[in-house]
C-alpha cells in the first residue's frame, strides 16, 4: 500500500515538474513570437511583402528571414532580412531574442537610433546593419555582447565618437564603422584586439594621431582610414604586418614618409592607397618588394626625385597613381611596366616628367585602358605605332610640349572614349582616321598648330558630347556633319581659328549642347533661324566675326541662356526687348556693333556690369549706370524740327549774300591767277614726301615689336626713323577689320584740315592692295 501511494505521489510530481518546464518553455517561445510581432509593427514600409508570412497561421520559425534552434525549439537564433526594402525603426523589443546570434539588416531603410537593449543579446556574434540610416550614437552597451565576433554599421549617420568599451569584444575580428560621421580619436584600446582581421573607420570625421598600438594587431587583413582628418605619421610596423592585403590612409593630412619605414615588405599586399595626403621623400625602390601589390595610389602628396627602375618587377600591377607630386624624371621606367601584363591605368600627371615617349610605350599592356600623362614637360612626337593599345579608353596627353603630327594610326584605337591632346604643339592637319574611333565622346585638340580644314569624318563619331578644337589655325567652313552632330551635350568650341563662311542651318540638329563657342573667326550672313531650337543652350559666344543684320528672333526661345556674347560683328537695328526677359541671363555683351535705339530696362539690363554696349554710338536710354544718352521724346523731335526749318531760312539768306561778296571778288582773282597757279603747284609737289613700302620696312626694323607704340580696332601704330634721320610714326592699317577703310580715309581729312599743336602732321601715305599705312611726324 506505502508502495502504490509512493508510485502515485512520484508520479504526480513528474508531471508538475515537466508541467512547470513545458509551460516556462511556452512562455519563452511566445516572448520570441511577441518580439517578431513588435518588430513587424514597427516597419510601415515592405515593398516586397516579405514580412507577409509573418501570422498566425504559419509556425513562427518558418517565417521568412526567421530560423530557430535545434536543440531549443521555438528560440529564434538567426534573423536574416538583408536588402529587402524594409524601412521604419528597430524595434527595443528586439532585445528579448536572448538565443539570437546572427542579426543581418543590411542594405534597407531602417532610420532612428539603434536601440540600446541591442545589448541584451549576450548570445549575438553577428551584427550587420549596414547602409541603412540609423542615427544618433552607437550604442554603449554593445560592450556586453562579448560574443560579438563581426560589428558592421558602415554606411548609416551615426553621430558622437568611436566608445573605448568597444575593446571589451575580445572576440571581435571584423569592425566596420566606415561612412558615418563619426568624431573624435581612434580609441588606442582598439590596438587590444588581438583577433581583428579587418579594420574599417574611413569616410568619418576622426582626427588626432593614427595609434601605434594598431601596430599590434598583427592578424590585419583589412585596414581602411581613408578620407577622415587625421594627422601626424603612419606609425612604424603597420606596412610590416606580414599578413596585410589592403592599406589605406589616403585624403588625410598626414605627413612624413611611410614608405621608408618598410622593413619585411608583405607579398600578399595587394592594395596600398595613400593619396591626397602630406607625405614627402623619395618613392624606395624597396616598394617593389611587394611582389603582390595591383594597385599603387600615392597622387596628390609631396613625393619627389625619379621613378624606381624596377617596377617590372610588379607583375601583378593593375593600376599605378603617381599624379600631382613632384617627381621629377624622364620616361625610360615606361620600359618597365612592359612586364606588367595585367597594367589596365597609368596615372602621372601633373608632375615634371621630361623627354620623350619611348617606343616600348607601344608595347605597354593590350589590356591597358587608362594612360594620363598630362600637365607634364613631355617632348617629342607621339609614338606612329598604336595597334597593341586597342583597349585604351582614356588617354590624355594635354598640356605638354609634343609637336610633329598625330599619326594616322591613332585610328586604330577604336575603344578609345576620351582623346586629350590640347595645350600642345602638334602641327598639320587633324588626321581623317579620328573618325573611324566611333567609340570616343571627348575630343580635345585645342591650342596646338593644327592646319588645314576640319575633317568631315569626325561626323562619324556619334557618341561625341564634347568637341574642342579651338586656338589652332583651321581654315574652310564648318562642315555640316559637325553641326549635325546631336550627341554633343557639353561644349563645342571651334573659337580661335580662321574660320569662314556662315553657320550652317544644321546647328539646329544641336538639341543637347550646352555650349557653343564660335568666336574669333572670319564667319559672316545671318545667325540661321534653325538655333532656336538649341533648348538646352546655357551659353553661346559669337564674337569678333562679322555676323550682320538685326538679332535675330530665333534666340527668344533660348530660355536657359546665362550667358550671350554678340559683340565686335556688324549687327544693326534695335535691341530686342525679349533679352530682358531671358531670366537666366547673367552676362551680355553687344558692344562694337551698329545697334540703335532704346536700350530695355528690365532683366539682365537692370545690371550695368552685366552687359556691355560699348561701340555702339546710336544707342540711347538704359538704367543710369549704363551713361547712356537720354532718348529723344516724339515731341523734342517736333521742336527740333521747326527750329531745323527756320535755320534753313537763316542760312538761304546768308548764302545769298555770300553768293554776291563771290561775284564781287571774282573779277579781282582773275587777275593774280596766273602767278597763283605757278605757285600752288609748287607747294602741292613739297607738300608730301614720296616713301615706298622698302623704305618703311627698314625704317620700322620690318615693323617689329619693339618699335611698336600702340594698337587700335583699325590698325597698329610703329615709331620709325627714315632714311635721312627723321623720326616718324606710321599707322598701318588692318584691312581685315571691316570699316578699316572708311576710318582711314576719315582721319586723313580730319588731320588733313585741322592744325593744332597738339596733332601730329602727316607725311605721307602708303597704299597697295594688301597694305595701307599712314605716316606722320614726330
Amino acid at each position: 500500500m506505502e508502495k502504490q501511494l509512493f508510485l502515485i505521489l512520484h508520479s504526480a510530481l513528474l508531471w508538475w515538474w515537466s508541467s512547470i518546464t513545458i509551460f516556462e518553455a511556452y512562455l519563452q517561445n511566445q516572448t520570441d513570437l511577441l518580439t517578431l510581432a513588435s518588430f513587424k509593427n514597427a516597419i510601415h514600409k515592405d515593398p516586397f511583402r516579405v514580412l507577409s508570412s509573418w501570422n498566425d497561421s504559419t509556425y513562427h520559425c518558418e517565417w521568412q528571414g526567421v530560423l530557430c534552434s535545434r536543440r531549443h525549439p521555438g528560440r529564434v537564433t538567426s534573423l536574416d532580412l538583408r536588402s529587402q526594402g524594409l524601412e521604419g525603426l528597430l524595434s527595443s523589443h528586439v532585445g528579448n531574442l536572448s538565443f539570437l546570434r546572427i542579426l543581418f539588416l543590411q542594405n534597407n531603410s531602417f532610420h532612428s537610433e539603434i536601440p540600446p537593449q541591442i545589448g541584451n543579446l549576450l548570445r549575438l556574434r553577428v551584427l550587420v546593419l549596414s547602409n541603412n540610416s540609423f542615427g544618433g550614437p552607437i550604442p554603449s552597451n554593445l560592450s556586453r555582447c562579448s560574443n560579438l565576433e563581426t560589428l558592421n554599421l558602415i554606411d548609416n549617420q551615426l553621430v558622437g565618437g568611436i566608445h573605448s568599451d568597444l575593446s571589451s569584444l575580445t572576440r571581435l575580428k571584423g569592425l566596420g564603422l566606415a561612412k558615418n560621421s563619426l568624431v573624435g580619436p581612434i580609441p588606442r584600446s582598439i590596438g587590444n584586439l588581438s583577433l581583428l582581421q579587418k579594420l574599417s573607420l574611413r569616410a568619418n570625421v576622426l582626427s588626432g594621431e593614427i595609434p601605434e598600438e594598431l601596430s599590434k594587431l598583427k592578424r590585419l587583413t583589412f585596414f581602411a582610414l581613408s578620407s577622415n582628418k587625421l594627422i601626424g605619421e603612419v606609425p612604424a610596423g603597420l606596412l610590416n604586418i606580414s599578413d596585410i592585403v589592403s592599406f589605406d590612409v589616403g585624403d588625410n593630412q598626414l605627413r612624413g614618409n611611410f614608405l621608408n619605414d618598410v622593413s619585411i615588405a608583405s607579398p600578399s599586399l595587394y592594395r596600398l592607397h595613400a593619396y591626397v595626403n602630406l607625405f614627402t621623400g623619395m618613392i624606395p625602390s624597396a616598394l617593389t618588394n611587394f611582389t603582390g601589390l595591383g594597385m599603387l595610389s600615392l597622387d596628390q602628396n609631396n613625393f619627389h626625385g625619379p621613378i624606381p627602375k624596377n617596377l617590372g618587377r610588379l607583375k601583378g600591377l593593375y593600376k599605378i597613381t603617381l599624379s600631382y607630386n613632384q617627381l621629377q624624371d624622364d620616361l625610360s621606367f615606361i620600359s618597365s611596366l612592359v612586364n606588367c601584363s595585367n597594367l589596365n591605368a597609368i596615372d602621372m600627371q601633373g608632375n615634371l616628367f621630361h623627354g620623350s615617349l619611348p617606343r616600348s610605350f607601344s608595347n605597354l599592356s593590350n589590356s591597358i585602358e587608362w594612360i594620363f600623362m598630362s600637365d607634364n614637360q613631355i617632348q617629342g612626337s607621339i609614338p606612329l605605332a598604336l595597334r597593341n593599345l586597342f583597349n585604351l579608353s582614356f588617354w590624355d596627353l594635354s598640356n605638354n610640349f609634343l609637336t610633329d603630327c598625330i599619326p594616322h594610326s591613332i585610328g586604330a584605337l577604336s575603344n578609345l572614349q576620351k582623346l586629350g591632346l590640347g595645350g600642345n604643339r602638334l602641327t598639320g592637319e587633324i588626321p581623317s582616321s579620328i573618325g573611324n574611333i566611333t567609340s570616343l565622346n571627348a575630343l580635345d585638340l585645342s591650342s596646338n598648330i593644327f592646319q588645314g580644314h576640319i575633317p568631315q569624318s569626325l561626323g562619324n563619331c556619334k557618341q561625341l558630347i564634347m568637341l574642342d578644337l579651338s586656338d589652332n589655325n583651321l581654315i574652310g567652313s564648318i562642315p555640316i556633319e559637325i553641326m549635325g552632330l546631336s550627341s554633343l551635350s557639353i561644349i563645342l568650341s571651334l573659337a580661335n581659328n580662321n574660320l569662314g563662311g556662315s553657320l550652317p542651318l544644321q546647328v539646329g540638329s544641336l538639341k543637347n549642347l550646352g555650349i557653343l563657342d564660335l568666336s574669333y573667326n572670319r564667319l559672316t550672313g545671318l545667325i540661321p533661324t534653325s538655333i532656336s531650337e538649341c533648348l538646352v543652350l546655357e551659353r553661346l559666344y559669337l564674337e569678333a566675326n562679322s555676323f550682320h543684320g538685326q538679332i535675330p528672333e530665333a534666340l527668344r526661345p533660348l530660355q536657359g541662356l546665362q550667358e550671350l556674347d554678340l559683340s565686335n560683328n556688324n549687327f544693326s537695328g534695335p535691341i530686342p526687348s525679349f533679352l530682358a526677359r531671358l531670366l537666366l541671363l547673367k552676362y551680355l555683351n553687344l558692344s562694337f556693333n551698329q545697334l540703335e535705339g532704346q536700350v530695355p530696362e528690365g532683366g539682365v539690363f537692370l545690371n550695368a556690369s552685366s552687359v556691355s554696349l560699348y561701340g555702339n554710338t546710336e544707342l540711347c536710354g538704359g538704367v543710369p549706370d549704363l551713361k547712356l544718352p537720354l532718348c529723344k521724346s516724339p515731341s523734342s523731335k517736333k521742336s527740333s524740327s521747326t527750329k531745323a526749318r527756320v535755320i534753313y531760312v537763316v542760312a538761304g539768306s546768308l548764302s545769298c549774300l555770300a553768293l554776291l561778296l563771290l561775284c564781287l571778288s571774282i573779277f579781282y582773282r582773275k587777275k593774280k591767277q596766273t602767278t597763283t597757279n605757278a605757285s600752288t603747284s609748287l607747294s602741292f609737289e613739297n607738300q608730301f614726301l614720296r616713301i615706298s613700302y622698302e623704305q618703311l620696312l627698314r625704317a620700322t626694323n620690318r615693323f617689329s615689336k619693339t618699335n611698336l607704340i600702340g594698337k587700335g580696332r583699325y590698325g597698329t601704330v610703329y615709331k620709325g626713323i627714315l632714311d635721312g634721320g627723321a623720326m616718324v610714326a606710321t599707322k598701318v592699317l588692318n584691312l581685315m577689320q571691316r570699316g578699316a577703310s572708311r576710318s582711314f580715309i576719315s582721319e586723313c581729312r580730319t588731320l588733313g584740315t585741322i592744325r593744332h599743336r597738339n596733332l601730329v602732321k602727316i607725311l605721307s601715305v602708303c597704299s597697295a592692295w594688301t597694305f595701307v599705312a599712314m605716316t606722320s611726324k614726330l
